[in-house]
């Protein structure tokens, strides 16, 4: 007959000093942790169920879990799970939910009067345009325009909560009552994802170019909550994912090329890739060759091109 080996519930003594504490984000938001499945142990215990209970060192965990990680084998993460509580902007929520690999379950501003709390920006926190990204900021505007944006932001939101509230007190039902707050308007969810997904989300709203206000939430739940819950695989997914460069096959040939004194070579092929093309005698803003750019930069290695 099968023998298993007594199983207990895996507990994270870190995390669970913070369960149900808010880690305040923002004016007025806040993430917390409610509930969570899992912890490194459950990472290798999984990756070794074709063997056997494996090893109790440490040391060996670490190393299976980096291996894991450098790897790419995700199905060990998926192990883990977390449940967070989240109050969070409306136009920060927009691309939080983008990420459609969590169980989400939102406050209903249908069923509900609307949370009385908007974000809002201080003076010296409006942010220009990049001119280099679309979808992206740069700088900021001198304080004295920030205040009066500030201060009409502030018009702004308490008109249309008295717009909301009057509409409600004639009898207005909520579902339509709501439909001009503005997105700044904080909406609360449960947001529950395991943790393979959790750092790609993590990855990608923590990078540098992503929105300030989403990265302040990824800075928080991976800085104050992944890295007590899971330590040694956040070591590993920063050694491997945040703070690593990757470089594509046409990066590689340019690098072999320069590691070996054939800069023109090199040049050769960043012009057979259309990287040098030029506009009014400079080079064009080509993303792909700025990338590759900004990582030799990095790395303190001389470009042939300039």
């Amino acid at each position: 007959m099968q023998q298993f080996e007594d199983i207990q519930k895996q507990t994270v003594k870190a995390l669970d000093k913070i369960l149900g504490k808010p880690f305040k984000v923002l004016d007025d938001g806040f993430v917390r942790v409610i509930d969570y499945l899992g912890s490194d142990n459950a990472i290798v215990q999984a990756a070794r169920v074709s063997y056997g209970k494996g090893t109790k060192k440490i040391s060996a965990d670490r190393e299976l879990i980096r291996y894991l990680l450098r790897h790419r084998h995700t199905s060990p993460f998926e192990m883990c799970e977390i449940k967070l509580h989240v109050r969070v902007p409306m136009d920060c929520w927009r691309q939080w939910i983008r990420h459609r690999t969590a169980n989400v379950n939102e406050y209903s501003t249908r069923y509900s009067i609307a949370i009385d709390a908007a974000q809002n920006t201080k003076p010296d926190e409006w942010r220009f345009q990049s001119k280099g990204n679309r979808q992206g900021s740069d700088g900021f505007l001198e304080e004295k325009t920030g205040k009066m944006l500030s201060n009409k932001e502030e018009k702004l939101h308490n008109l249309a909560r008295d717009i909301y509230n009057e509409r409600l007190e004639l009898g207005v039902a909520r579902e339509q009552a709501r439909k001009d707050l503005p997105l700044a308007t904080y909406t609360e969810a449960y947001w529950k994802m395991d943790l393979s997904n959790l750092f790609h989300f993590l990855e990608l709203r923590m990078e540098k170019h992503s929105q300030k206000e989403i990265r302040e939430y990824a800075t928080i739940i991976g800085n104050k909550i992944v890295a007590k819950w899971c330590p040694m695989a956040w070591e590993a997914f920063q050694d491997y994912h945040m703070n690593s460069i990757t470089f594509s096959k046409v990066e590689l040939e340019i690098l072999k090329n320069m590691a070996t004194g054939k800069t023109k070579e090199a040049t050769q092929v960043a012009e057979q890739n259309n990287w040098l093309l030029q506009k009014d005698g400079k080079l064009k803003k080509i993303l792909e060759r700025i990338e590759f750019e900004e990582k030799c930069q990095q790395m303190g290695i001389a470009i042939p091109w300039f």
